[in-house]
């Protein structure tokens, strides 16, 4: 495998580029797509894993994002044994985003920016329009595919006469919800009441919606994108899990919606430590708890989530506890592990979450239900403790709770949550759900994977009937 490297755009030049026109599988000429996925790791993992699918099925792939996304990027693809190079390939290109003193280019990405700091990255983001068009005019793509949060680079794309599609990397459920709220402007009328949202969540929304506001004339949570995609928007998602929700959000946006499958992000290496630690656990016996690499809980969350393990003490547990910056977590109490013994660990560090969530160990994940760590835990067969915090998350809960295959942990009024509640999920899960709820997770994680290689065919077949459609 050749060693990935990324890519110099040079606003100056214009030659054209020297790319393979003919791929060795498929006998026909090569297209380019150019991937912009937003600056955050949740958002980048399902597109490079898009990316990868992709670059096997005849397509030249342009990777765009800053320079310390790029970083982790190259050493994900020259890990990953998976990803052949040799052929078409996936190239890395570099956008540029102004210069601003107080935004360091180690900050050109969400995962541990300082909390203070991300309406400036995304201000910065929006104002890279330069930079994008000259990269965009240099590549000259046969295809751009972009991000819910740059409905501006389909507008650029658009003035160059390439085409756009929008990849949406949520789920339907949640992207139907709120794109009835943005459209409807009211929750309460939409037509799918089980992911309906607590008061305190509804205020948490809003907030996010002033947090995400996107400038140069598109309003609200940024749901134009969809009606700047050409034809169809991919989604991250599979109709035997989220069938109703993706016909209701193809009729709101008046466009096909193309499932692309779970997109699970496979390699990169494992942790020795933590696999050996699993492997002298009973089967099922273990749950897995981590809220992503850009939520951070509180210290009395911290501290009631503590509380509930400490009552739970005949469920192992990993848990993965960092802060901004890769800093050891705040807020696991004084003694706690102490406390547990040999039965919990705590892991201050990356951890390799599909590897940890595919081990026979495992029977619960307790987790924030980002839309990548529901996929991931239901293609593995282990179900849902969920904790909600933000945004798309309550629905992504609600919907796993509903599927059976999962529990929610309970909240006051505020959106406070103790101890009790915690073990009570928790005991639902691994202890009184167990073999029951691990198997229906299991029917829903072999329905997802089985729509996968089916669904990349339909992507490929509808990505390049576009292109050939456009020229």
């Amino acid at each position: 495998m050749q060693n990935v490297q990324p890519r110099q755009v040079s606003n100056q030049r214009k030659e054209p580029l020297n790319l393979p026109q003919k791929n060795k599988k498929m006998g026909s000429k090569t297209l380019k797509i150019l991937m912009f996925p937003f600056l955050a790791h949740g958002h980048i993992s399902p597109f490079l894993e898009l990316a990868k699918k992709l670059s096997s099925r005849n397509f030249h792939i342009y990777f765009c994002s800053t320079s310390i996304n790029l970083d982790f990027i190259k050493e994900t693809l020259n890990k990953d044994s998976s990803y052949n190079n040799d052929n078409v390939g996936i190239e890395l290109v570099e956008l540029h985003l102004p210069s601003l003193p107080q935004l360091p280019p180690k900050f050109h990405t969400t995962k541990n920016i300082p909390p203070h700091l991300h309406p400036l990255l995304m201000q910065a983001l929006q104002n890279s329009t330069a930079s994008f068009s000259s990269l965009l005019s240099d590549l000259s793509p046969d295809l751009l595919i972009y991000d819910l949060f740059q409905p501006w680079s389909a507008k650029i794309a658009a003035a160059e006469g390439i085409p756009a599609v929008h990849f949406f990397t949520g789920g339907a459920a949640a992207g139907s919800f709120m794109h009835h709220w943005h459209s409807h402007g009211s929750f309460d009328d939409f037509p799918f009441q089980e992911l309906s949202l607590r008061e305190h969540e509804k205020k948490g929304l809003y907030a996010s919606k002033k947090f995400v506001k996107v400038e140069n004339g598109d309003q609200g949570f940024a749901f134009g994108v969809f009606e700047l995609s050409c034809d169809v928007v991919l989604i991250k998602s599979c109709r035997a899990i989220e069938g109703k929700y993706m016909d209701y959000l193809s009729t709101l946006c008046g466009r096909k919606l193309i499932p692309t499958g779970p997109l699970i992000a496979h390699g990169g290496g494992g942790d020795g430590e933590i696999m050996e630690w699993l492997s002298k656990r009973e089967r099922g016996s273990t749950l897995y708890i981590s809220f992503g690499s850009e939520n951070f809980l509180n210290e009395k969350e911290m501290a009631e989530i503590a509380k509930g393990l400490e009552m739970v003490n005949d469920v192992s547990f990993i848990w993965v506890a960092r802060r901004h910056g890769g800093e050891a977590a705040a807020g696991v109490p004084e003694g706690f592990a102490e406390r547990v013994g040999g039965r919990g660990m705590v892991v201050e560090r990356w951890a390799p979450q599909a590897e940890i969530l595919a081990h026979g160990s495992v029977g619960g994940f307790m987790s924030h239900c980002g839309w990548s760590s529901v996929t991931e835990s239901l293609c593995f067969g282990v179900p849902v403790v969920a904790v909600p915090l933000k945004i798309d998350q309550p629905m992504n809960a609600r919907l796993v709770v509903g599927a059976g295959a999962g529990v929610e942990v309970e909240r006051d009024g505020e959106g406070g949550f103790d101890g009790e509640a915690v073990a009570r999920a928790v005991r639902g899960v691994v202890v009184e759900g167990g073999e029951g709820m691990r198997r229906r997770a299991r029917e829903l994680g072999e329905k997802m994977k089985m729509e996968e290689d089916g669904a990349i065919d339909q992507v490929v077949e509808e990505l390049s009937k576009i292109c050939y459609t456009k020229k």
